[in-house]
């Protein structure tokens, strides 16, 4: 699972594909609540807002 800003979506589905090699969901951070969970403020690459996450 990674949240990431837009502009590191694609290594994103690469490292996902990579590891699981299995297409990954992509889930809107922007439209999205979670009951349980939180998602991380950042980019897990970078400092920018996190936007998407893929699953």
């Amino acid at each position: 699972m990674y949240c990431v800003c837009k502009e590191h979506v694609e290594l994103a589905l690469d490292k996902f594909v990579d590891e699981y090699e299995d297409a990954p969901d992509m889930v809107n951070l922007a439209v999205t609540e979670f009951s349980d969970w939180d998602p991380p403020r950042k980019c897990d690459w970078c400092d920018n807002e996190a936007q998407v996450l893929i699953v």
